[in-house]
């Protein structure tokens, strides 16, 4: 474990109180200082030994391993996609496949950190408010660390399938009368009362945990350092994580320059894209978000500031794309290179596609996607995009007739 402390990212104030989210001072966002001092005697090699995941990096992690609660998060493949290469055309592309953790997104890097975190503290119960991912990910955690988890919903507005990871590992889903906000407002509350141990984004611990797939890449590329990371931005956690990690690694000597990090939003909820349009440090929230990616369809984006701050200090660029380009991209992902991707992963390789054609990416580059959550994570969107079942005659004729056809 790295000694550390919790500072404010907004005034610099250090915050003593373990369960606080937000700068009691400033009301400003929380980040965490980890001494580094302990890891420059280290090499990229004196970690190897434990197998790949997110507590190979304990060294950079502000939870003692003691107290982790883990189901072997991480350790996700990179693939290096040819095809996509050749399609989008640029030198290398890369493919960093998050599907492949436990609850099948990136959340669980989070969640292990975050879970461990509220274990270290004596905490019985753990809580967000969330109709997808986190919840998942949260309840999985939650059950593997024997705690009781409230996941807090709008009354009415949340589609049942959606939260089926929830409601099989146990978490008690709570639906709130008022709309996301509020049960938002009930869950900080119940934090704020020390009831429950609150593990939505703004808490700080999770971005230390999601800074582990940066590690990987890293280490999966040997410590050679792509030129471009690209990541789809909902909340905006993930990127600021990947820049604070990048950080990091340059402090300690392991790498000695940084990657272009590019967040792409989807054209229906982009106020970091719009943000980074105007070259503004500070984003307008969107009222009514929408997009078919639905893990970021977030209109104020907790993390927004810090990923405008990530884009323009690695000299970065940020783009919107449509629905109509985000479901190409998972279908030239899947079937091009067998990885099946939810629609807010596949923004990732269509933001790539299309800062291609605007030039922004240089062919030569060598590029990195980020792709967060599984394709079954949204089975229905997959079936209303593809083609239907053939009609096939009982016949080795009429099955050659069909393959025959492009």
């Amino acid at each position: 474990m790295a000694e550390h402390k919790v500072i404010c990212w907004d005034c610099g104030a250090e915050i003593a109180d373990p369960y606080e989210n937000t700068c009691p001072r400033c009301g400003g966002l929380l980040t965490i200082d980890i001494d580094l001092d302990p890891v420059r005697e280290m090499r990229p090699e004196d970690l190897r030994g434990t197998r790949m995941g997110v507590w190979r990096y304990a060294p950079f992690l502000p939870v003692d391993p003691a107290h982790k609660v883990s189901i072997q998060e991480g350790g996700t493949p990179l693939y290096e996609t040819d095809a996509v290469a050749a399609e989008l055309g640029v030198r290398e592309a890369y493919v960093k496949f998050e599907g492949l953790n436990p609850t099948g997104s990136f959340k669980d890097r989070g969640m292990t950190v975050g879970v461990s975190r509220a274990k270290e503290l004596g905490a019985t119960t753990v809580g967000c408010a969330s109709t997808g991912n986190t919840s998942a990910s949260l309840a999985a955690y939650a059950s593997k660390a024997g705690m009781r988890c409230a996941v807090f919903l709008p009354s009415g507005k949340v589609a049942a399938g959606k939260l089926a990871q929830a409601l099989f590992f146990g978490a008690k889903v709570l639906s709130i009368d008022g709309n996301f906000d509020d049960a938002l407002a009930l869950a900080r509350k119940m934090s704020e009362e020390r009831r429950i141990y609150l593990l939505n984004s703004i808490n700080p611990y999770r971005p230390e945990g999601q800074k582990s797939v940066l590690f990987e890449i890293m280490d999966q590329l040997d410590y050679g350092v792509p030129d471009r990371i690209v990541l789809p931005v909902g909340n905006a956690a993930n990127i600021w994580a990947v820049y604070k990690a990048l950080t990091e690694l340059k402090e300690v000597g392991w790498i000695d320059r940084m990657p272009m990090l590019t967040g792409i939003q989807a054209e229906g909820s982009a106020p970091v894209a719009r943000a980074f349009a105007r070259g503004a440090k500070d984003f307008v929230p969107e009222e009514d978000p929408e997009t078919v990616a639905t893990a970021i369809r977030i209109g104020n984006p907790v993390s927004g500031r810090k990923a405008l701050h990530a884009i323009y200090d690695t000299g970065g660029y940020a783009e919107t794309v449509t629905d109509a380009e985000i479901l190409a991209a998972q279908r030239l992902l899947g079937r091009k290179e067998g990885v099946c991707v939810e629609p807010a992963s596949a923004a990732s390789i269509a933001g790539l596609g299309k800062l291609r054609e605007m030039g922004i990416v240089d062919r030569d580059e060598k590029v990195v996607c980020i792709c967060t959550g599984n394709g079954l994570k949204d089975p229905d969107t997959i079936i209303e995009n593809s083609p239907s079942p053939i009609r096939c005659g009982n016949t080795v004729a009429d099955v050659e007739r069909i393959l025959s056809q492009p």
